[in-house]
């Protein structure tokens, strides 16, 4: 009897032990894009950001913003370069200990250090100047890391950019994100 309760046991603390963390694959058209999320030390800004996702708010968006050896930042607007209105902020939580490393996920924000909303990048190299504590005192919440298709972000970061409007590095040609849908959710392989 023993014996069953414990081989009942092991099994369970087995099964606790594949829990995955939430991943999400974002389809480009340069390529794919897997991200895996890190909802221990972001909860917040891993929940907005697959509110987002749910919503299907990045479908259709583009990378606005390319700068190789830097990041790619995207998740905010149109290929006609239109601001989609995205009316949740997320307190920021760069206090988490991740760092903006090469192919790191954080929000992009203004200079209010809780201002981040959809609008994200990836590092396109390590950027420690951006980590918590930066010169502002608060730094750029990092909530996730590519798993694959960092080539596909080295891709992106090499495009020609120029100016466009009031914005400036932008991909000549639109670079845009056609979809990101969740693939797996944590507590679930």
């Amino acid at each position: 009897m023993l014996r069953k309760i414990a081989f009942a046991l092991a099994g369970a603390l087995l099964s606790v032990a594949v829990v995955a963390a939430p991943s999400v694959e974002m389809q480009t058209s340069m390529g794919r894009i897997v991200i895996e999320l890190d909802s221990d030390k972001a909860p917040r800004t891993v929940r907005n950001f697959l509110q987002y996702v749910n919503e299907g708010f990045y479908n259709g968006t583009v990378f606005h913003r390319v700068i190789p050896g830097f990041m790619i930042q995207g998740g905010g607007f149109t290929v006609e370069l239109e601001q989609k209105p995205a009316p949740r902020k997320v307190e920021n939580e760069a206090k988490n200990g991740l760092r903006n490393d090469r192919g790191t996920i954080a929000m992009a924000r203004t200079a209010d250090p809780h201002s981040a909303s959809s609008q994200f990048f990836i590092n396109h190299r390590d950027n420690g100047s951006l980590n918590h504590p930066s010169p502002d005192g608060w730094g750029y919440t990092v909530f996730g890391r590519v798993t694959q298709g960092i080539e596909v972000v080295d891709r992106i970061a090499g495009v020609p950019t120029g100016n466009r409007a009031m914005h400036q590095n932008v991909p000549l040609e639109p670079v845009t994100i056609q979809s990101v849908r969740i693939i797996s959710e944590k507590g679930k392989p």
